[in-house]
């Protein structure tokens, strides 16, 4: 087997998609694929991610599914050493997968477990791929990490407290491994998507609704917000990732609100507090055990 040399972009390349049996994952990975990139589909719900898997064979496209649990460092790191062991290479890791917990409902509501979990996955999560993928790219000479995390991670978002919380986080790990990791031949990028039209924006399967917050009330909530579609969302990324963008803002008109948290964070807040206020989100009652 040859041994790679330079990262490809993205024909005959091979990645691995962690979240990828729906939304924005399972949206990367079918553009992915149509460009000629082998991607291993990654993601708890195995049944989904092989469907999606198949569907993408039957048009030619290379794609395997694997079952992953990205809160186990010692699954994730197999799963990259059989990619590698099959393929010969790693060209991109897409640290995709996320949860979200009390979606449209203050901190107040939250249990500690709730802290744990979206803790765990979408920080812990990513730093599992990170730890299983970084010296590996490092010793290859080349190797993109891309991180999602979301505009909820460079302003504040309401009715979301943990989830920004984690977000913000990965952004913050995104930026400093960025700095290093240029001198040593690896990329690093961060999707910071506005509101995606995703399971997510319902709560997801793996997300604790918050009692007296229905569906119906977040799902409210984002379309007030214009969503995009994931495979929309995917495309533009992916531009912006081959031409190793730092910071991945889509759509674009989100940067305004970006740009004016950066200029003025009190006034972003302040209109944050309003739009608390004016949508309604569950404050007054509920459950606020402190588990």
């Amino acid at each position: 087997m040859t041994t790679p040399t330079a990262i490809r972009t993205y024909r005959d390349a091979t990645a691995i998609v962690t979240g990828a049996a729906s939304g924005i994952g399972r949206a990367l990975a079918e553009n992915l694929t149509a460009q000629g990139c082998e991607v291993v589909l990654a993601d708890l719900q195995l049944e989904e991610a092989e469907t999606t898997a198949a569907a993408l064979r039957a048009v030619g496209g290379k794609a395997t599914a694997v079952r992953l649990d990205v809160t186990d460092h010692t699954a994730f790191e197999q799963l990259v050493n059989d990619t590698v062991a099959r393929t010969g290479r790693l060209d991109y890791l897409f640290n995709n997968a996320g949860i979200s917990h009390g979606m449209g409902a203050g901190a107040r509501h939250y249990r500690l477990e709730d802290w744990r979990r979206i803790i765990d996955v979408n920080l812990g999560g990513v730093v599992n791929g990170v730890q299983s993928t970084y010296n590996l790219m490092i010793d290859q000479g080349f190797g993109h990490i891309v991180n999602t995390a979301s505009m909820a991670g460079l302003v504040p978002s309401v009715g979301t407290t943990s989830y920004v919380t984690t977000k913000h986080a990965v952004v913050g790990l995104s930026h400093n491994l960025r700095a290093e990791a240029a001198q040593l031949g690896v990329r690093v990028s961060v999707l910071c998507p506005g509101v995606v039209r995703t399971p997510l924006i319902d709560g997801g399967r793996y997300g604790r609704r918050i009692e007296g917050v229905t569906s119906e009330m977040t799902r409210e909530m984002w379309e007030r917000q214009k969503p995009i579609s994931a495979e929309e969302f995917a495309k533009k990324a992916l531009g912006a990732v081959a031409k190793n963008k730092g910071i991945v803002v889509v759509p674009a008109f989100w940067k305004l609100f970006w740009w004016l948290f950066r200029v003025s964070p009190s006034f972003s807040v302040y209109l944050a507090t309003r739009s608390f206020r004016d949508l309604g989100l569950r404050e007054a009652s509920g459950d606020r055990s402190q588990k």
